[in-house]
């Protein structure tokens, strides 16, 4: 595959935005760049009241070997503005692109001013300027905070669409950050598409957004793979417009991992290889911190992050700590034979964190995570309610959904909101207290957003399968098959949740929508569908 990057086109698929006004213009021949080193762009992550992160990697050629950079370390200057013309800089820099990262670069933003934008860019020798990022800082912890706008988008399979999800993203207005909740990349080679999953451009001619190379293993063929995907204007132009609080889910590694165990049965120490090279591909293109940075030990990706006193939100790992998955049938290997009470999705060590972290103060709590909590139910041989198995998701873990109840029980909240996604679907509803009472008294009210592209065009309406899932469980709002994101608007007063969706993505210019709104009082564990 041959991938070609314009620098006209990359500024163009950002929506115009104002962030890419005001770039002197310089030569990028020199130094020995013959071609743009930013062409994977450039991102912000973890808002924080003092500072956020910044990140961009150098690879003028992206899918070549070391993305086009020679072995050796690099300086990368950087700026931060309270204006998008840099007309007044308030910090700058000098970081550097070292190889053993693959030329990717983190700064840790510091001492700056709570609760408002700033503008920030890179520059190397010999090379045009990269392009402007903005990102709003957090309010001060404690302090009042009116509103707060958050975007909640994931599972974007290249092969599988266009990325509209991210341009109308990238054109939110007062977007205080983005959960992207996991699934950026995927592991597997996806090609060749399958009749139902064909890509066209606007001329309606079948185009090619394959993969480069087969499934992915090592570190090189990790970073080859986020270079694919970075280098997609639209995804650049979401990251350009507003910092993103980062996780991951299985596909950054492979399907249905779960700690040392993948799907196969590879032998553990075998797979702990592909995971280190996963996870360390996984920092080097997320605008994250150096504390998720991976080491020896592993990568320690929860975190937690605190919006005035208006919202904590608890960002989770349901990947690394978790038992293997149950078998699903009799005789498999590569799964857990029995379940029990010490079961766990999240380890013991995260668990116990989440419980001290949700005695805060805050008025609501966000657990920011990757697959299905709420139950699901369907019709049983008897005609009653049975629970619907969900080995990868909760609901293969039901002792730790118990325990994570219990703990919002024991705090006496009642404004617990979970994000999450995986599914490929719209799935909103509440988390009963009890697995065999979904109609009953509810813990938490759960909006699981669909994906980006991951499934193609979808299915608009409600498909039968869905019916019968929201029939069967009555604490279930709403599941709907079409691409797209959410959109959370947060005040102390109430929750609103726009529900977005495309009428396609395997051609360009799909039409968004508002599917449904739905709003949540915080004294009360219960959905309003506006």
């Amino acid at each position: 595959m041959t991938l070609v990057l314009d620098r006209r086109k990359l500024l163009a698929g950002a929506g115009g935005l104002a962030l890419f006004a005001g770039l002197a213009p310089a030569s990028w021949a020199a130094a020995g760049f013959n071609r743009y080193p930013f062409s994977l762009g450039i991102a912000a992550g973890d808002p924080w009241p003092d500072g956020f992160v910044i990140w961009t990697r150098l690879a003028p050629e992206p899918l070549a070997e070391h993305g086009g950079m020679p072995m050796v370390a690099v300086p990368v200057r950087w700026e931060v503005a309270e204006d998008a013309r840099f007309a007044r800089i308030v910090q700058k820099g000098e970081a550097v692109a070292r190889p053993e990262l693959g030329h990717s670069v983190h700064v840790e933003l510091a001492s700056l001013n709570p609760g408002r934008p700033y503008w920030y860019r890179f520059l190397v020798e010999g090379a045009e300027a990269s392009p402007v990022g903005m990102a709003r800082m957090a309010p001060v912890t404690g302090a009042a905070v009116d509103r707060l706008r958050l975007a909640v988008a994931g599972c974007q399979a290249y092969p599988q669409g266009w990325y509209e999800a991210w341009r109308h993203i990238s054109r939110e207005s007062d977007l205080d950050a983005v959960f992207h909740y996991g699934d950026y990349i995927y592991e597997s080679a996806m090609h060749p598409p399958t009749k139902n999953m064909l890509i066209r451009d606007a001329a309606g001619s079948l185009v090619s957004r394959d993969h480069f190379g087969d499934e992915i293993y090592s570190l090189d063929d990790y970073r080859r793979r986020y270079a694919q995907y970075k280098s997609d204007p639209d995804l650049q132009a979401a990251h350009a417009a507003a910092a993103f609080v980062m996780s991951f889910d299985d596909h950054e590694v492979d399907n249905n991992w779960a700690s040392r165990f993948d799907q196969d049965g590879t032998p553990p120490e075998a797979f702990l290889l592909r995971r280190y090279a996963a996870m360390q591909a996984w920092y080097e293109h997320m605008p994250v911190r150096r504390a998720q940075m991976p080491g020896p030990g592993g990568i320690t990706m929860y975190r937690r992050l605190d919006f005035g006193s208006l919202l904590r939100m608890h960002v989770l790992d349901t990947r690394s700590y978790r038992d293997d998955q149950l078998c699903e049938k009799p005789g498999e290997t590569a799964c857990r034979a029995t379940d029990g009470p010490e079961a766990t999705i999240t380890g013991k060590a995260q668990e116990a964190w989440l419980d001290q972290g949700l005695a805060g103060k805050a008025r609501w709590n966000l657990i920011a995570q990757q697959v299905f909590v709420m139950p699901l139910y369907g019709a049983g041989a008897d005609g009653g309610r049975q629970l619907r198995p969900g080995p990868d998701t909760w609901s293969g873990y039901p002792a730790s959904r118990a325990r994570l109840v219990q703990s919002i029980a024991r705090h006496k909240l009642s404004n617990v909101v979970i994000a999450t996604g995986d599914a490929h679907i719209h799935a909103i509803g509440t988390v009963p207290m009890r697995d065999d009472a979904p109609d009953g008294p509810a813990a938490a009210v759960e909006f699981l957003a669909t994906s980006v592209t991951s499934g193609g065009d979808g299915t608009p309406g409600e498909i039968p399968r869905h019916k019968a899932l929201r029939e069967a469980s009555p604490n279930v709002a709403l599941l709907n098959n079409q691409r797209g994101y959410q959109m959370f608007d947060i005040t102390t007063k109430d929750w609103r949740t726009d529900v977005k969706v495309l009428d396609r993505v395997q051609s360009p210019d799909g039409t968004l929508s508002t599917l449904a709104r739905f709003a949540v009082e915080p004294d009360k564990v219960a959905l309003h569908r506006l």
